[in-house]
């Protein structure tokens, strides 16, 4: 019988047998020796070579030879197609005439919770398996006998204290039993090895920084100057960007003494030279913002950081500053701000800038004795429009409504879009009257029942729309201040119910807001129900993945609120959490949610899971005079980090007493506790109060979302939020996402996080365990592959 690994050798039999009688007899003592002699020059090698890969085939040659052994091989770990920790060969070195494994695809993708279960736990932990083949349990001889080993020594490579890989060392010729010197001596050579890629690890860490700190110093748009004191301001340096920024050569620049206050804008001019002056008598820094004229005639806006540079005895000698384009920014700030007063669709102011309107015309009626009527319209039988001609067509039905509207009212009256089909007019300053049988409100209820007709009269005409001509009616409903309430919102509750009723009875009608336009039965029903709910807690989470938009991988999860009734039924959260706000019973239905999200937490992290939780705090909670120290103490008591929880707060919600809002957000995140604001560009933000909150992640609503990326103007919007959220120092976050093109558009243009039914509708708790910890498809879609580009 041939000795393995010489198997066709013509003097084989001859050969085999002086070979095994050598290998047979103890190896000299000098053997660990040898060893560490070629770990040495593996050492210096690693060194001087720019990657080890590039030497590791010689690295291994001088191990085997030094070790006297017929193979000698890398193994590295990595993760499966299944997610499993698997092994695979990487590198190789055989002595002469012993068969080489490096092509066998049993050795590649070779999971370590199969035969080789026992190795992983023992190389994991810094263990040495070594031993005669013959030795070893029977789960493990047959692939190790097929590769002819007849004794083994494999040694863990560890990176600090990440397991990377193994280092083997076969015998193929005999047995032979290692010592202890010999086995210290292939230990080293594998922590040589670390070493090496432990630097090379550090290396590609600082490359990668480095890259990113210079990429990020050659993008800003800053000038650095140096420039005298007093009026004439003699320039005595200007970096080169200034021709990139304003068109001016540096040359051009510092030639003329007065080109600073020439090249103001003029109606900054003044503004900042006075400023300048402020400074240059107190040594106070300047901090300014500003317009230049650049040399093609267009306006640059600049923030200038400059510090007046002074001697020993206090007198000043030069500015020393830094002139940064903030042109961008203040664009972005100029869309985001009229976002927050008009909707993008129509041009038509929005909710918010409605509401501050409707109060500013409520406090004229009270010193005037006049009156207030609001109308609230809604497009009769929209969706059919929709299902029929596509929603390019719907939104640009909606356009044209929006200027039917404005034709219909006089000129002092405002039109608004509320949201969906849905529009509000607002009519002011309208006399009361003195007939009867409501002589107090005669006049003010022709007045809007007459702007009523002029509308369903402006809808009379036809539209045409992508060439097909179709008519459509609204109903609408009217309510009047002071006789349906004085306060906005009370108003716009009541022209809502009016306009309901005018849809009961059918089709293209208005109704006037009464008393008995409420159905009392169906509310003192849903009240009741509510109250039961909330005693027996007939509630449930469903979560959706929050994923990193680079690779939809998940990141976090949102928390949503569902009702189940006793009967297994769903009431949406538009239909209670309203009543339930007004009821006073969201407290008591927040810390149930607040439970139930860390009890889940706890459970995911156990299971391996460790992701984010969110949740919304509604507008009644924010007024909890005992929020925080409520929901600290139940992330206490259930031993939850706080760093793991997102809190959500709409911008309306933000925005209603800023003041109170950021000293609740600062002490949460003084907690730890991470902060969103939610639906934003949906309500009216302070870029002031903004800028000051701790938040970390801005949700852009996904309302604007829709229509990318074929909508420019609306592409253009989403970018400018994009770009104001990272100016701010928060992470962007998408809502709504259901196209690949809006996913593509979104990572493209630097949105870092999203969520939306491409990735996955909201689903229960189970199904995020199934899919995200066991990896089972659970129903919902798993996140599809990223588009190529």
């Amino acid at each position: 019988m041939e000795a393995p690994g010489l198997k066709g050798d013509p003097a084989g039999g001859a050969r085999a047998k002086k070979a095994m009688v050598e290998l047979v007899k103890p190896l000299p003592e000098t053997s660990s020796d040898a060893i560490l002699s070629a770990v040495g020059f593996a050492a210096s090698e690693f060194l001087k070579a720019p990657t080890w890969e590039g030497c590791i085939a010689e690295v291994l040659a001088k191990l085997g030879q030094a070790a006297g052994v017929s193979r000698v091989y890398l193994f590295q770990n990595h993760r499966g197609r299944d997610g499993r920790l698997a092994t695979s060969q990487r590198f190789e070195w055989v002595a002469e005439g012993i068969a080489r494994q490096i092509g066998n695809p049993r050795l590649q993708d070779l999971p370590w919770d199969g035969s080789f279960a026992r190795w992983a736990g023992i190389l994991r932990t810094g263990g040495v398996v070594h031993g005669h083949i013959r030795d070893f349990p029977d789960v493990e001889r047959p692939d190790l006998e097929a590769q002819g080993i007849a004794s083994i020594v494999v040694v863990p490579v560890l990176v600090g204290d990440h397991w990377w890989g193994c280092l083997g060392f076969d015998e193929c010729l005999g047995e032979r039993d290692w010592t202890g010197g010999e086995i210290h001596a292939l230990r080293a050579a594998a922590g040589t090895l670390a070493a090496a890629l432990a630097r090379r690890r550090t290396e590609r860490v600082l490359e990668g920084v480095e890259a990113r700190y210079r990429t990020l110093v050659e993008q800003i748009p800053a000038i650095v100057y140096t420039a005298g004191v007093g009026e004439t301001r003699e320039w005595l340096y200007i970096s080169p960007q200034v021709k990139a920024i304003l068109g001016y050569s540096p040359e051009e620049w510092m030639a003329h003494p007065a080109s600073f206050a020439g090249y103001l804008y003029p109606a900054d001019r003044e503004r900042v030279l006075a400023e300048e002056a402020y400074s240059s008598a107190t040594g106070q820094p300047i901090h300014s913002e500003f317009r230049m004229v650049a040399r093609d005639a267009s306006m640059v806006w600049i923030r200038d950081e400059a510090l007046l540079v002074q001697d020993g005895a206090g007198r000043p000698l030069f500015w020393q500053g830094v002139m940064y384009d903030i042109t961008e920014q203040k664009r972005a700030e100029e869309q985001v701000a009229f976002l927050a007063y008009h909707d993008k669709l129509t041009a038509l102011p929005n909710r918010v800038m409605f509401e501050e309107l409707l109060d500013l015309a409520l406090a004229r009626s009270k010193r005037a004795q006049l009156a207030v009527a609001v109308l609230y319209l809604d497009l009769d039988n929209f969706k059919l429009v929709n299902d029929s001609l596509g929603h390019g067509a719907g939104d640009q039905l909606l356009q044209m409504m929006g200027m039917r509207l404005r034709e219909a009212v006089r000129d002092t009256d405002v039109v608004a879009r509320q949201g969906g089909d849905e529009f509000l007019v607002l009519l002011a300053d309208l006399e009361r009257g003195s007939w009867t049988p409501r002589p107090e409100a005669e006049n003010s209820v022709v007045v809007a029942q007459a702007v009523a007709g002029r509308i369903h009269e402006a809808l009379a005409t036809p539209f045409i729309v992508g060439g097909t001509e179709f008519f459509i009616s609204a109903s609408i409903g009217i309510s009047l201040s002071p006789f349906d309430g004085d306060a906005g919102r009370i108003l716009l509750k009541n022209a809502d119910v009016a306009m309901y009723r005018a849809k009961r009875r059918g089709p293209g009608g208005y109704a006037m807001f009464s008393t008995d336009t409420v159905d009392p039965l169906s509310k003192l029903s849903m009240t009741t129900r509510l109250r039961r709910a909330v005693e027996k807690q007939e509630w449930l989470l469903h979560y959706q993945p929050i994923v990193d938009l680079s690779d939809a991988h998940l990141v976090g999860v949102e928390a949503l609120l569902r009702w189940q009734t006793a009967s297994g039924a769903f009431i949406p959260p538009g239909e209670f959490i309203p009543l339930a706000e007004e009821m006073g019973l969201i407290e008591a239905i927040g810390e149930w949610v607040l439970a139930e999200i860390c009890r889940q937490s706890k459970l995911w992290r156990r299971e391996g899971l460790m992701t984010e939780i969110g949740f919304n705090l509604s507008p009644r909670q924010l007024w909890q005079s005992n929020l925080v120290r409520g929901i600290l103490g139940q992330l206490e008591y259930t031993k939850v980090n706080p760093r793991s929880i997102l809190v959500e707060i709409t911008e309306s919600s933000a925005m209603t007493d800023p003041e109170r809002t950021i000293r609740l957000l600062e002490e949460m995140h003084a907690a730890g506790l991470r902060l969103a604001i939610d639906d934003f560009g949906t309500g009216y933000s302070s870029l002031s109060r903004l800028k000051q909150m701790p938040v970390d992640i801005l949700k852009i609503d996904r309302s604007f979302i829709r229509d990318i990326p074929n909508d420019p103007q609306g592409a253009s919007m989403v970018k400018a939020v994009i770009d104001l959220a990272h100016g701010l120092g928060m992470t962007p976050l998408a809502e709504g996402i259901e196209t690949a093109e809006q996913w593509e558009f979104l990572s493209n243009h630097g949105c870092t996080l999203g969520q939306g039914f491409f990735f996955s509708k909201p689903v229960p708790a189970g199904d995020i365990t199934q899919r995200y910890v066991w990896g089972v498809g659970a129903g919902a879609p798993a996140p599809a592959a990223r588009p190529d580009r």
